[in-house]
């Protein structure tokens, strides 16, 4: 028996200005100084906030802003020069190709599925170090990427808040 589909809500369309200023909120979330004990569950904001419009709306962000913000991430992290810009890339990628199944679940099915993605990027970076000369992370440095998986839940539903449609009061 085929179960019958969840009733999904209609949203408002998605603006430019509303993409721009997620990115940017995360990119300065991503600067926020954080004590040296919590570095390893320090969560990607970029490559949350770039990986939800490459499910939401693949066709609106583009490899070339997941390059540009990959070098500002490098930039401000002071890591080597296109190492997240590598893995934005490929996670932007991956992103669209998996997009129509990740939106056949609900935010927590979503998370799953997120997680391998967020975790592939991190391993990319990882390998990108080690090819320059860094020592391998231990295993907790990994935690980051599931905690990023843990707060897709808050952060989908946190942007899907200016895309409900408005409720009419009559008087």
């Amino acid at each position: 028996m085929i179960p019958a589909p969840r009733p999904q809500q209609i949203l408002r369309p998605v603006t430019s200005g509303l993409i721009v200023v997620t990115i940017l909120g995360a990119l300065l979330a991503n600067l926020v100084p954080l004590p040296m004990g919590a570095l390893d569950l320090r969560p990607d904001f970029c490559a949350l906030v770039l990986l939800y419009w490459g499910v939401q709306q693949p066709r609106r962000v583009g490899f070339t802003i997941a390059f540009m913000l990959g070098l500002l991430v490098d930039l401000a992290d002071g890591s080597l020069l296109g190492e997240h810009a590598l893995a934005y890339v490929v996670l932007y990628f991956a992103a669209i190709a998996l997009h129509r199944r990740v939106l056949n679940f609900g935010f927590l099915g979503q998370a799953l599925h997120v997680f391998p993605l967020l975790l592939g990027a991190e391993l990319i970076t990882v390998a990108v170090r080690v090819l320059a000369g860094d020592e391998l992370p231990t295993a907790g440095h990994f935690l980051g990427a599931a905690f990023s998986a843990v707060l897709w839940i808050p952060l989908c539903g946190l942007l899907r808040l200016p895309r409900l449609p408005k409720t009419r009061t009559d008087l």
